[in-house]
Formats: C-alpha cells, sequence, structure tokens
C-alpha cells in the first residue's frame, strides 16, 4: 500500500507580528489606528450605558474587546471597496465609515465636525430614530451607509455572505479591482450559505474576503464543542481559498494579513479567508461579562482582557516615541467627550422619571405614518413605459409556443440592456436549460449568462447583493419552486425586507423565475404553487402570466421594477401556443391590472397561471354565464380590486380557482380579502377550487387526485350556483 501525503492547493498561513513589524510601521497609520479603536469604544460603551438604562429597545451586541479585528482589517481598503457584517456590527460599520469621512485621523483633533455627525447618525439609529441611517428601521444589527460602502450588517448569522458575494462579483464585472469584505463569527463558519459561498466565489475567482472573527463562543458553546478543527480558517484551503490564521488582538498582524489578502484578491486571483482570533469581553448581549452566566470563568476573561488591542497598540506606540500616556489619555478622552455630546443630543433628563433618569428626546422618534412607506418601489421608474393589450396591436402577430416567448423576450431585453445577467442551475447548458427558456442567450450574451453549483442560497443571495449594488438586474432561476425553502432565507429575509429595513433607500431589481410542474409527475418535493407564501411575504411583487403575449409584457415590467419580482410559469403552459407581436417585444403590461377573459353575470371565477384555460374550459362545460378574471398580478400591492370589484358588484357570487395544495394556496388570503371589501356585494361566501391538503404524489392517478384542473373548477361553478337557488 503507497501512502502520499496530500498538500492543499491553496496556502494556509499563520501570521505574526515581530518588532521589526512594528518598527516599520507607518507612524500615520499607527495613528489612525489608535484613533478608531478608541473612538469604536467609547461608542460601544455609550451603547451600553443607554441599553443599561432601557434606552436601546431590543439587544445591544457589544464588540468591546473585538475592536482590532474590525479596525485593523478596514485600514486596508479604500472607500470603494465593500463590507457587510454580522448582529455584532457596531466596529465592523464604525471603521469603515470613519475611514470614509476621515481616512487620516489626528490625534490631537479626533473629532471634527463631519465625524461627529456620522456618530451620532450612526447612535441614533441604533436607538430607533428619524435621523439614524435608515430612519430608525434597522437598529443595532442593520447598520447600512452604502456611499460608504457599508453594505449592511445582518442579524441572521451568516445570513448576509451570499449578498457579499454578488457585491463582488459587480465589483469584478464592472472593470474595477475593488473587493469586498463579509464579516461573521466562528457560529457562521458551519452554516451552509457561508460553505456554499466559499465553493461558489472560489469557482467563479470573485474577490470576496470571508473574514471570520473567532471570538470562541456562539453565545455561550464553544468552538471546540462545535467542530472538529478549531482552526477556523482550515475551511479555506478545503475550497481552495488562499488562507491566514492571525491574533486579532494584535490590529497590526490583522492590518498586515488583510493587506496580504487584498492584493491577492486585487490581482484576480479569487477569494481569501482571514481569520482573527478575538474575544468579546461582554456576554453575547448586554453589559455582563460572559462569567456572570457561567459559560466563562473569570480568569479567561482577566488573561483576555490583559491583551486589550487599545493597550497593545498604545503600548507600541509608546515604544517607538511617537506617543506618551499622556498623549494616550487625550485620546480616549476626546473619544468620551465626543460620545458623551452624541448621546446628550439624542436623549434628555427624563422629567417624569427618577432623579438621574434620561428618556429618549420625544421629537426625535420617527412618525408612526413611516411604518409601512418604502416596501417596495413606488412604480415611478415604469410611469411612462408603453403599455398595450394583445387586443391593441395593429402590426403583424405571429403564433409562439409559449416557452419560446420566454426566450425571446429574454434575449431582446438583454440585447437592449447590458445590466440584465441570469444565473441558475443548467441554464448555460441543454439548449436552453432544462425546459428551453434560456435558449439561445449564453450564446449571444457570453459572461451573462451563468451556470451555477447546485446550492441556492448561495446563487440566489449572490444575485440578490448583485441588485443591491445596483449596477445590475439579475435574473435568477429556481429550477422547481420547491427549492425556495432551501433559499428561504435569502429570499424573505433578506431580499424581500432589504428595502425597507435599509429605510426605504436601497432599491432591489430581482426577478426570480420559477416554473409549477403540478401535473408533469415531479412528485412531492418539485411541484408546489409558492404563489401563496409570496403573496404574504412584504417586498414581493407576483405576476404569473397565462399566454405567451402576456408574459412579454409581464417580464419586460418585471425587469423594468426596482423591486424583487417573482415571475412564475407553468410546465403544462410551455408548449400550448398564442400570439404575440412579430417584431415589437418592448411593450409592458401595466402594474395592477387584471384580464376579464371572459364577460359574465352569474359568478365571478378569479384565477391565474394555467388554471386560467381550466376555468374558460369549465365554464363552456357547464354553461353558466361566469366571468373569468386572469389576475396577472397576484401580490397585495398590485391586485386589481377595481377590475374584482366591478364583477363582483355584477355577479354577487365569487369562485376563487387555483391549482395548488389548500394549505399554503394563495386563495387563503384573498377569500378573506375579498369578503372583507365587498361582503355587502356578496349573496354567498367566497367559494375555493385548490389542490388537495398533500403535495401531489409521483402515481398519476394521486397527483390527479391532488391537484385542481378543469373538472374541480366544474364542481366549483355548480356549488356556487346551488348556493344561489339554482
Amino acid at each position: 500500500m503507497r501512502r502520499t501525503p496530500l498538500e492543499p492547493g491553496s496556502p494556509w498561513v499563520q501570521l505574526e507580528t515581530t518588532p521589526e513589524d512594528w518598527a516599520a510601521a507607518d507612524p500615520g497609520l499607527l495613528a489612525t489606528m489608535l484613533g478608531q479603536l478608541h473612538l469604536v469604544r467609547a461608542f460601544e460603551e455609550t451603547v451600553l450605558d443607554l441599553a443599561g438604562q432601557n434606552l436601546v429597545h431590543g439587544p445591544a451586541h457589544s464588540s468591546i474587546g473585538q475592536e482590532g479585528g474590525a479596525v485593523g482589517s478596514v485600514l486596508a481598503l479604500r472607500a470603494s471597496d465593500g463590507v457587510n457584517g454580522t448582529h455584532r456590527g457596531h466596529h465592523q460599520f464604525l471603521a469603515k465609515v470613519i475611514s470614509y469621512v476621515t481616512p487620516e485621523l489626528d490625534l490631537e483633533a479626533l473629532v471634527p465636525d463631519d465625524l461627529a455627525a456620522v456618530l451620532r447618525r450612526t447612535l441614533a439609529e441604533i436607538l430607533g430614530l428619524d435621523q439614524g441611517w435608515s430612519r430608525g428601521r434597522g437598529g443595532s444589527m442593520h447598520l447600512q451607509w452604502m456611499e460608504a460602502g457599508a453594505l449592511g450588517t445582518n442579524a441572521i448569522v451568516g445570513g448576509g455572505v451570499p449578498l457579499a458575494a454578488g457585491n463582488a462579483w459587480a465589483q469584478r464585472h464592472s472593470g474595477t479591482d475593488d473587493v469586498t469584505v463579509t464579516y461573521f463569527g466562528d457560529g457562521a463558519i458551519n452554516i451552509g450559505s457561508v460553505l456554499e459561498s466559499m465553493n461558489l466565489t472560489a469557482a467563479w475567482d470573485l474577490p470576496l474576503c470571508f473574514f471570520v472573527e473567532n471570538n470562541r463562543y456562539a453565545v455561550s458553546t464553544t468552538v471546540e464543542e462545535v467542530t472538529g478543527e478549531p482552526r477556523l480558517s482550515a475551511r479555506g484551503p478545503g475550497f481552495g481559498l488562499a488562507s491566514w490564521r492571525v491574533d486579532g488582538m494584535d490590529p497590526l498582524a490583522v492590518h498586515l494579513a488583510m493587506t496580504e489578502a487584498v492584493e491577492h484578491m486585487r490581482a484576480g486571483k479569487g477569494p481569501v479567508l482571514v481569520e482573527a482570533e478575538v474575544y468579546r469581553f461582554f456576554h453575547q448581549n448586554g453589559p455582563y461579562p460572559g462569567s456572570a452566566f457561567g459559560y466563562r470563568k473569570k480568569e479567561e476573561e482577566a488573561q483576555w482582557r490583559a491583551r486589550d488591542p487599545l493597550e497593545r497598540v498604545a503600548t507600541e506606540m509608546i515604544a517607538r516615541g511617537l506617543v506618551d500616556t499622556d498623549a494616550v489619555a487625550k485620546v480616549r478622552a476626546q473619544a468620551t467627550e465626543a460620545m458623551a455630546a452624541v448621546a446628550a443630543a439624542l436623549v434628555e433628563p427624563d422629567p417624569e422619571g427618577k432623579p438621574g433618569t434620561r428618556r429618549i428626546r420625544p421629537e426625535l422618534w420617527p412618525d408612526t405614518k413611516f411604518v409601512d412607506v418604502g416596501i417596495r418601489s413606488d412604480l415611478s421608474e415604469v410611469a411612462d413605459a408603453r403599455t398595450a393589450e394583445a387586443e391593441d396591436f395593429a402590426g403583424s402577430m405571429v403564433t409562439k409556443r409559449f416557452v419560446e416567448a420566454v426566450a425571446g423576450v429574454m434575449h431582446r431585453r438583454m440585447s437592449t440592456d447590458e445590466r440584465i445577467v441570469v444565473l441558475g442551475e443548467d441554464v448555460h447548458r441543454l439548449g436552453g436549460g432544462t425546459n428551453g427558456a434560456t435558449k439561445g442567450l449564453v450564446e449571444a450574451f457570453p459572461g451573462r449568462v451563468l451556470g451555477t453549483p447546485i446550492s441556492e442560497n448561495a446563487f440566489v443571495g449572490l444575485g440578490g447583493g448583485m441588485a443591491l449594488d445596483g449596477r445590475f438586474r439579475p435574473v435568477v432561476e429556481l429550477m422547481y419552486p420547491d427549492f425556495l425553502w432551501v433559499a428561504a432565507d435569502q429570499l424573505f429575509n433578506q431580499i424581500g425586507k432589504a428595502r425597507h429595513m435599509f429605510g426605504g433607500q436601497s432599491a432591489v431589481p430581482f426577478v426570480l423565475r420559477t416554473k409549477v410542474a403540478k401535473g408533469a409527475g415531479y412528485g412531492s418535493q418539485h411541484s408546489m404553487d409558492p404563489a401563496g407564501l409570496f403573496a404574504t411575504a412584504a417586498g414581493w411583487r407576483v405576476v404569473a402570466p397565462s399566454n405567451p403575449f402576456d408574459y412579454v409584457g409581464l417580464m419586460n415590467t418585471a425587469l423594468a421594477i426596482e423591486d424583487p419580482v417573482l415571475v412564475l410559469e407553468h410546465v403544462g403552459l410551455y408548449q400550448t401556443t398564442g400570439e404575440i407581436p412579430e417584431d415589437d417585444l418592448d411593450y409592458h403590461l401595466p402594474v395592477g391590472r387584471a384580464k376579464v377573459r371572459r364577460e359574465g353575470s352569474d359568478v365571478t371565477v378569479i384565477t391565474y397561471l394555467s388554471m386560467v384555460g381550466h376555468a374558460l374550459e369549465a365554464v363552456e362545460q357547464t354553461g353558466i354565464d361566469a366571468e373569468v378574471i386572469d389576475l396577472r398580478w397576484l401580490d397585495r400591492a398590485s391586485i386589481d380590486w377595481d377590475t374584482i370589484g366591478q364583477s363582483i358588484r355584477k355577479t354577487n357570487a365569487v369562485l376563487i380557482a387555483e391549482q395548488g395544495a389548500i394549505g399554503t394556496s394563495y386563495g387563503g388570503w384573498l377569500s378573506d380579502e375579498i369578503q372583507r371589501r365587498f361582503f355587502d356585494w356578496l349573496d354567498q361566501p367566497v367559494q375555493r377550487v385548490t389542490g388537495r391538503e398533500a403535495s401531489p404524489s409521483i402515481s398519476k392517478v394521486l397527483e390527479r387526485a391532488a391537484i385542481a384542473e378543469t373538472a374541480e373548477v366544474v364542481e366549483g361553478l355548480r356549488r356556487v350556483t346551488e348556493g344561489m337557488g339554482g
């Protein structure tokens, strides 16, 4: 038996500073480093003080003790580089925005007015106030200032990592050598979205730094308890990432490692991983040490406190004669005085409380009317779009298969808008993906049709990061809707919430395509209709085309809107045919406009996607004079209540027809809303046609029994007729 030791294909090193490194360090760099460390520390102490007075609503995840990792790394970046971080992200955010506003700090005048304003806005955001970066919506865990390259901290452990990968993609493909750094902790290193993103960015050579702040504890669980390899930088070589392990309590060591990492990324050599061993001096949340909760020993805490990064930098600078103890004390005093002034601008003595207590200044709270503002775009971007219906076209029309319309409109839009990028599993192969929906695109638009690994969390989140960057319009395909559960964090917690969470300021031009495969024999895990889930998730718009003409117009509108849009397709429609203009694929269908497919007076049938055809067939079979409405737009903000209401006032009865399972159905919330809005016009409760409770089975007969088609609509129409005494 022959054994050959294997070595990783990428370098993995531990970096430590020497006295020579400190002697060679630029004095200006060290001065800025010392100033930033003290500003971050004083800021965090102020937050904890206010939290102790119950003035911080929600958690206060202090970064005290961990400042060296953030400050040391950010000082190796430039203003156009991007960073995002974690729920414990004050220090990461502050290091980036301080560097943006004051790249070099003057220790004699540490806090100029523009920097004081940044500190005030940051504290205001943490306190939930109107003058905060996101007008108080983001709070402590969602800090964003895009202008400064602070892309947003994130409360979902590991959730921001795929978004950072998208930002890195946008940087590289915009012709820059900018880089992105995503900060996360030892708890996130084992999360799928992080590991998926390591693989994806390595495969695509993206300039992303995975910066692991290893503070040894998730909340109270140690690294050694949950991983067989406590040297967390070992993850890097497994994915081909050049990796560094460094003492995070030594800010210069972090800076030197990060300088090498940034050089690697700017040279186009792909992503990197930096592990900084740090220590949070306090518990996961609040002003008490971990020993107060029994999971750490006081002796351990004392040992780490003796290695305080602020003390390390001050000691080295004093040894070089760059500062003396009085100068360091002055830096500390300026930082604490500046933060006292910042806090005084936001809080005041509480006239109704005990002596010495404070309250938020009442005039600084956001107006409660702001609560739902900015969930999605105001649609001004499509106000002047040319809209048209099929009957409006006098020119030549051609008959096309539905799937040809899908590929055709994407080809047209990609030829007129270089920002559009398509990504998903197998979209670049098989002559247009698994169904031909991307046929011809990879040949016509090289580099803009990206076949991804089977890692939905990573590539969906990467698309979200591209959208938030603003320079690209990703069109992401989920091969089947059931896969959204794998990427649910990115779709709902990240992409859907981003605009509102960050104050209504972040456009999210993101299109998600997926196909319903009910009736095609794909079983329980490939057949769901996701309309009901997305329609109840704030931030998303949802379109459901039932014919080729509508698909073209709805996709054009989806690609023009600055919101995430789900474009639903149905496998059963792909081979059906319909007319589209021969030479014009530039028209839009207006947002929020349903279509009456058949006028009638006995009952209003409300439906979408493939069920439009089934509803029309059912009406013909029964002879009931039903009015059939094709919703086209399904999300709460885009429902055409005018068309629905006009029909209900005429028919006084409603049947909602959909194919999906009853538990996650779209019609549940819709029927409730209809009965609230039009109760006085209804002569009976809203009737519904849905699939059964269970997901479809592989068996052909059981699958048919689990879904709704024409026969079920026929039965629904008869129920309505009986309810009217017919």
